[in-house]
């Protein structure tokens, strides 16, 4: 565990307060911790779901059609 000593504005201390009591948290760092984790999944990079990372793997593997000229695309589209 990480200790350190901060310095936070008096709005600061009364959110951190609000939070300890609405969640039922010891202390302030119980509070702390709890807003970084939160705020660390609304910024950070959240995982991909393994069955979206198959998705994008199998999508990866596809080859691709090749078209000579707009008209060739056109009528493939159009036939379809």
């Amino acid at each position: 565990m990480v200790q350190a000593i901060i310095n936070i504005s008096e709005q600061s201390n009364r959110v951190l307060n609000i939070l300890k009591a609405k969640y039922g948290l010891k202390d302030k760092s119980d509070a702390i911790d709890r807003m970084a984790k939160e705020y660390g999944d609304l910024v950070l990079e959240p995982e991909l779901r393994p069955v979206y990372v198959e998705k994008l793997r199998k999508i990866q593997r596809q080859k691709g059609i090749r078209f000579r000229t707009v008209e060739e695309l056109r009528r493939r589209i159009e036939d379809a």
